[in-house]
């Protein structure tokens, strides 16, 4: 037989084998899990649109909804919209869901599970851009999935899931309670408005609040005005620094992961009844501490910005919020008299409001900024990679980090922590740390969400998006770009402060904003720039003490600053008697 007619024969059989086999595995069903998810009819019960999450675990110590995170702890995830789904109708969660840290139910290992559901309850918001969009409002629990009010739910039940067991039908049948309205103390105040200017562009209701530490003597000296100093933070419902009881003596001692230490819930206590005893204490100055609450449908906070996706917070808080506060609780009302501080979010915030209306404040504390040079966006320069998720190179490419651990230990990779932000929500609304940085800044996508800055799915970075950034809320840049004027208004108030090992890379960009502020000469910048030796996310610029107690005495650790700051900037006649009985 000739050589030609023998390959044509293997070829012809090799075919008929590869046909064989397609036919055979469309004919065989799959074997990947499969999980039918539903909410009971009732007299009550509606459509609803959401996030239908499926979660599985391994570890019997809490429910699986406790258990989600970005740490190599986390247990599994899955996710998939819904929109108006019926009461009794089903949602197949299977193979093509979203999940985190395994990213696909065909991948998932057999064995034994807990099983839950939750399904996160979306709103349609008619905006004034003309843009509709359904998204989570926050209801009171700082944009927690799992805690949410109003979210339903099921019951953990244990699961056997490999051959044999793929389908299983989960029901759920409890709903998230509302959380309690807490109570004013004598130290702790809350105030809350309609803000107009929110309302107006999210096209429903929506508040602001803010929580206020007042001083001792503040209902027995109505003469006395104050210093006002925000305090910049993500949600909280209380100052979780001021104690007025002390330490109980019977509290189980916990470990701390992040600090490596023995006991640190007692250690919390001490140092918050410290804070107490120092707060009363006979001749210690008497001001006010803001804390702003501003979640919101994308995030716990607004970044205390305008924004093309969240409406106008930064005039919302400047304008409205602020001067509600400062007229209920008599603040002197005046710019030398602002201060503000915070860490992490709450460093970039204080940094940004102090720029974007430098006359309101007279001094921000930035410690381990969210990146204030996008160049240096954790690892990613946005303006120059092609990808955030990997290095690329000639034949190879190298993952990213987006965490590390205390000696360097990478703990999580870029990419997997946009997989687990996928996983929790698409078009941007995982309520995690990316997704609100690019619902900050970005502009508007066609769809009314965020325009993304990069594909969360391969890590192609958008530089038409990225170019947006930087022209709108790249600090550094618009502090190079508009010097001449922004300088002489923030001469001697931008400080800050970074762990040279900070846990999420920030010490790179507080790098390049310390160098172009010390080369700023017309006029020079007179602030001040500090690293932490070593230290991690997230560093406050005490170098006497470790991080794990300077982060529970933000409220007083820059206030010798800021006093001195009054000293010399007050204006002639201003009120620096009241507020010192």
């Amino acid at each position: 037989m000739a050589s030609g007619a023998r390959f044509f024969l293997r070829m012809l059989f090799a075919s008929a084998l590869t046909v064989s086999a397609l036919a055979f595995a469309q004919s065989e069903p799959d074997n990947f899990a499969k999980f039918s998810i539903s909410f009971p009819v009732s007299s009550s019960a509606r459509a609803l649109d959401g996030r239908m999450y499926l979660l599985l675990s391994t570890d019997p110590g809490d429910e699986p909804r406790n258990q989600i995170d970005d740490t190599p702890a986390s247990q599994l995830i899955f996710g998939v919209d819904v929109e108006g789904l019926q009461p009794g109708q089903p949602v197949v969660v299977d193979e093509r869901a979203d999940g985190y840290p395994v990213r696909s139910l065909r991948d998932l290992p057999p064995g034994e599970y807990y099983m839950q559901a939750v399904l996160h309850v979306y709103e349609t918001f008619h905006r004034s851009d003309g843009k509709t969009v359904r998204l989570p409002m926050d209801r009171g629990e700082g944009q927690h999935w799992n805690l949410a009010p109003g979210n339903l739910y099921s019951k953990p039940e244990k699961v056997v899931i490999g051959k044999g067991s793929t389908s299983f039908k989960v029901a759920l049948d409890r709903v998230i309670p509302p959380i309690p309205e807490p109570k004013d103390t004598k130290y702790v105040r809350r105030i809350r408005i309609q803000s107009q200017l929110l309302t107006k562009f999210w096209g429903r209701p929506m508040y602001l609040s803010a929580l206020v530490l007042v001083p001792e003597g503040f209902d027995t000296h109505p003469e006395a005005h104050f210093p006002l100093l925000l305090s910049h933070d993500h949600f909280v419902s209380e100052f979780s620094d001021f104690r007025t009881e002390p330490p109980d003596p019977n509290l189980k001692p916990d470990y701390s992961e992040r600090f490596h230490i023995s006991g640190y819930n007692r250690i919390q206590q001490e140092e918050s009844y410290k804070n107490y005893q120092q707060w009363i204490s006979p001749g210690f100055p008497r001001f006010l501490v803001v804390k702003v609450q501003h979640a919101n449908p994308y995030y716990d906070d607004s970044y205390a910005v305008n924004s093309a996706n969240l409406g106008p917070y930064g005039d919302a808080i400047e304008t409205e919020l602020m001067p509600a506060v400062e007229k209920q609780f008599r603040a002197i009302g005046a710019g030398w008299a602002r201060f503000m501080y915070g860490g992490s979010t709450g460093g970039w915030e204080a940094l940004a409001v102090q720029i974007f209306y430098p006359d309101h404040y007279n001094g921000a504390f930035g410690a381990c900024p969210d990146p204030v040079d996008f160049s240096s966006y954790e690892v990613i320069d946005l303006y120059h990679d092609k990808n955030a998720f990997f290095i690329e190179g000639a034949h190879k490419r190298v993952a990213q980090p987006a965490m590390r651990d205390y000696l360097g230990h990478t703990t999580l990779t870029l990419e997997e922590n946009n997989a687990y932000e996928l996983a929790l929500g698409s078009h941007g609304r995982s309520g995690e740390q990316f997704d609100i940085w690019q619902a900050v800044y970005s502009p508007v996508g066609e769809d009314g969400y965020p325009k993304p800055i990069f594909d969360k799915r391969t890590g192609a970075i958008n530089h038409e998006v990225a170019d947006y950034w930087r022209e709108h809320y790249d600090l550094r840049a618009i502090l190079e770009k508009n010097w001449s004027v922004l300088g002489p208004k923030l001469r001697g108030k931008l400080h800050l402060y970074c762990g040279s090992a900070d846990t999420y890379f920030l010490n790179d960009a507080v790098y390049k904003m310390e160098d172009f502020l010390k080369s700023t000469t017309n006029p020079p910048y007179d602030g001040e720039v500090k690293y932490g030796d070593r230290a991690e996310h997230c560093w406050n610029g005490d170098p006497s003490r470790p991080n794990y107690l300077t982060r529970l005495h933000y409220n007083t650790m820059y206030l010798d600053k800021i006093l001195d700051r009054i000293a010399k900037t007050a204006p002639a006649g201003a009120d620096l008697t009241s507020w010192r009985y």
